[in-house]
């Protein structure tokens, strides 16, 4: 299995459903771009290798742009479908952070 493409990029696209646990107050970089955190939990029941298991994650996300507007107002306990990379939190801490380039509330029945 090859993770390189024939244009020689590697790929980094993450697609998750979840909710929203934790929202931080939007806030705005030096350069005057708004930046919003927060943190997404997810379960759903998954197959590996031919068995059902149970999965649960806390990830934090970040939105930057018009983006972070979105995900500042976005109520506590949301459900969400995002999409967007991985990227390390800093350069000292390899902890994986969502960089979010798509969020889509989703209506409970």
């Amino acid at each position: 299995m090859s993770l390189v493409s024939s244009q020689n990029s590697i790929s980094n696209e993450f697609r998750l459903i979840a909710r929203i646990v934790e929202v931080s107050a939007l806030r705005y970089t030096p350069a005057g771009a708004p930046v919003a955190n927060c943190v997404l939990a997810h379960h759903s029941r998954q197959v590996e290798a031919g068995i059902e298991r149970d999965v649960r994650l806390e990830l934090p996300a970040m939105a930057i742009g018009e983006l972070a507007k979105v995900l500042a107002s976005a109520p506590l306990e949301a459900d969400v479908r995002v999409a967007g990379f991985l990227a390390a939190k800093s350069a000292r801490t390899q902890a994986p952070v969502l960089h979010l380039n798509e969020l889509e509330l989703i209506q409970r029945n």
